[in-house]
């Protein structure tokens, strides 16, 4: 491992677990989003990273949402808070288990606003109970329709069908958000060498209804975006 890697991978963890603890403090949907736009910024500052929005017009300014990103890396969460910082939509991740037991993430996940989504539990009606509580009390929901990171050579890899279960299930719009650049090629080569400008772009599609099944989720994203 390099220096400039060590450094960068003790920046991150001590700020991560900076704001996990500051998080822990925040009872309100507002506060949270604040200081994960913070975090988020931080980080990219520190990676000289810029987030360049494209249809940032097609944001909605307020309302509840599932929203729909693609997953390539772990800059993907902060990616789309930056995407949604100019509007009042707080959103709770649906989070793996293994990042609610991560040493590096475990603290900012379990307290920045996230659902746990265990694959190995016998039943998922909790799962689903805690999305529609969190729905009822005016939030929406972020997911990565891919399950996992897409590790592939394509643009996304096969969607799940969860997402657009959850959609149905709680009334959601869908607000699908693309994360066009290569985004895990510019954070590895912005931990070797921060001192260099890098932009990632990420497009907002526009607003799909939960009773829409003329396409599956997967169709109607890609159509959007155009990805072959």
């Amino acid at each position: 491992m390099t220096f400039n890697k060590i450094k960068m991978a003790i920046y991150s963890i001590f700020l991560t677990n900076l704001y996990g603890f500051k998080l822990t403090k925040m009872k309100k949907s507002a506060d949270k989003k604040r200081l994960r736009i913070e975090y988020a910024k931080k980080m990219l500052v520190k990676l000289n990273i810029d987030i360049k929005i494209i249809n940032e017009d097609r944001m909605p300014l307020d309302g509840q949402y599932l929203l729909c990103s693609n997953h390539g890396t772990i800059l993907d969460p902060l990616i789309i808070e930056i995407a949604t910082q100019n509007s009042k939509i707080y959103g709770h991740w649906i989070a793996k288990k293994e990042l609610y037991n991560s040493i590096f993430f475990g603290k900012f996940v379990r307290n920045g606003g996230s659902i746990l989504l265990d694959r190995e539990a016998s039943q998922m009606s909790g799962f689903f109970k805690e999305i529609k509580e969190c729905v009822k009390n005016g939030d929406s929901i972020y997911i990565f329709p891919e399950g996992t990171r897409n590790k592939t050579d394509k643009p996304i890899s096969e969607f799940k069908d969860g997402s657009q279960i959850i959609a149905v299930k709680n009334k959601l719009p869908i607000l699908p958000v693309y994360i066009r650049s290569k985004a895990n090629e510019v954070l590895k080569s912005a931990i070797k060498d921060s001192k260099e400008h890098r932009t990632i772009e990420v497009e907002i599609g526009n607003i799909i209804d939960f009773k829409d099944r003329t396409l599956s989720l997967e169709e109607n994203y890609k159509k959007q975006f155009c990805i072959t």
